[in-house]
């Protein structure tokens, strides 16, 4: 942490209480030291970073289903084959066909149909 390699996710902090102010220390040290993560001069954080990863795989995801690069398991819109991990808060539509293997999770309950809830 204090090498700057890693950032400290505080809606995590309190599964550990008893690492939570080395973590929060070794952070803050990096980011005075300006040590690797924290030598950018505006360094995107991670969760933003996957935030906008997912944007750009579900930006694809309005047409149905024409390429070849589309998930199967999703056949009323495209979902790219390969997309970063995806929860239905990072995707727009709601209550779609879902087919086995469902790689994202979407059909929580197994019935068929995504994100409905």
């Amino acid at each position: 942490m204090q090498e700057g390699q890693a950032v400290v996710y505080r809606q995590y902090l309190k599964s550990c209480p008893e690492s939570k102010d080395s973590l929060l220390q070794g952070e803050n040290t990096a980011k005075q030291q300006r040590l690797a993560f924290w030598s950018q001069s505006n360094p995107v954080m991670p969760w933003d970073f996957r935030h906008k990863a997912a944007q750009r795989a579900t930006s694809q995801a309005i047409q149905p289903q024409q390429q070849n690069n589309c998930d199967p398991a999703y056949p009323d819109f495209c979902i790219p084959k390969n997309s970063p991990d995806l929860n239905c808060r990072d995707i727009t539509q709601r209550r779609f066909r879902v087919l086995p293997p469902d790689p994202h999770g979407f059909d929580r309950d197994g019935d068929g149909i995504g994100c409905e809830k």
